[in-house]
This record gives C-alpha cells, sequence and structure tokens, in this order.
C-alpha cells in the first residue's frame, strides 16, 4: 500500500528518499518547535544542536509538505528515514490535511518529550546560541534553521517560531551596551 509520509523540517527541502506525489499538507493539534537535540546531524554528544519536533498545541496547525511514497520503494524509504530520525524520533500515523481540502491518512517523524535527546523550551536568545555555536556531520544548526525558514517561506508558510529564530540569529549577537 502506498504511504503518505509528512515533512515539517528538513524533509521540506532534502527529502532524499524516492516519491510519486509531493503535495502541501497540514496537521492539526500540532505546532513545530525547536526543542529537539541533535547530537548526530546538526550537533555532537557535547554540543547538541537544536532541531525541529511536533509538540502538540490545542488550535494550532503545522504545515508542510506531504510525501505519497509508493509500497515498492517504502520499505527502502523508511529503512532510510528510520536510520535519518533516529536520534528520538518516533514514526506516528496522522491525518493530513491537503490544502485542496482533501485529506488522507499518513506517517510523521515526531520526537516526543519522553525521548533523551528533548530539550524543551528554553529562552529565545538561549535557543539562538546554541543554534548559532552548534555543528555536526550534517552541517551547521544555524544553516539548518536558514533552510528551513527559506523553504517555509518559499511555500508561503507562516511560522512565528520559525522566523523569529531566523529574524535573532541574523541579528547577530547581543552587545552589552556598557561597551568595554
Amino acid at each position: 500500500m502506498d504511504v503518505w509520509l509528512f515533512g515539517y523540517g528538513s524533509l521540506i527541502w532534502r527529502p532524499d528518499f524516492d516519491y510519486r506525489e509531493r503535495r502541501r499538507a497540514r496537521l492539526q493539534g500540532y505546532a513545530r518547535r525547536f526543542w529537539q537535540g541533535s547530537h548526530d546531524h546538526r550537533g555532537t554528544p557535547q554540543a547538541p544542536g537544536r532541531v525541529v519536533t511536533l509538540v502538540p498545541a490545542a488550535g494550532a496547525d503545522c504545515a508542510g509538505m506531504a510525501y505519497l511514497i509508493e509500497r515498492h520503494v517504502a520499505d527502502d524509504a523508511f529503512a532510510y528515514l528510520d536510520h535519518r530520525e533516529k536520534n528520538g524520533y518516533e514514526r506516528h500515523a496522522v491525518w493530513l490535511e491537503f490544502d485542496d481540502g482533501e485529506g488522507a491518512q499518513g506517517l510523521v517523524y515526531m520526537a516526543s518529550r519522553d525521548n533523551p535527546a528533548f530539550l524543551g523550551p528554553a529562552p529565545l536568545a538561549d535557543m539562538v546560541a546554541q543554534i548559532r555555536s552548534s555543528h555536526g556531520p550534517s552541517g551547521s544548526n544555524a544553516d539548518y534553521l536558514l533552510e528551513l525558514a527559506a523553504a517555509l517561506r518559499a511555500l508561503g508558510i507562516d511560522d512565528e517560531h520559525v522566523f523569529e529564530l531566523e529574524r535573532t540569529l541574523l541579528e547577530g549577537p547581543r552587545r552589552d551596551a556598557g561597551g568595554g
């Protein structure tokens, strides 16, 4: 059976698996947040980066991309994705809503609060400082944030959390007004 997979982070701009169709979709009741630690892609065990996960949020919806994975390539696609999303992410069945009003059952990788790499919320300045300083095998954490913001913008998706982090990152490190 073919299956829809919902991407809300790096899967938006870098799926790296075979799919037949790609459609903009949304997941009701969840918000995208930079609350998951990354010690395997955008950071290290000693200095984890921050990447997105989905957190339950009443009245929220998270827009992203859904990919239709055909049955004959699903085993290979999910073997790859299970490895790529291994740092605390698990597959969950969800209902996806497409922009044209249609919907479908699908899967999403999300990291729950009880996984060992979950960082949770933090003050904006602290999250940006962590993102700015973290690097891992897949590149800098700052590049991940900037790529995600650019991909969302290109799709016409407004995400206040992501764009606020991006603005703060691009403003650069805060300087003490007292001078030196």
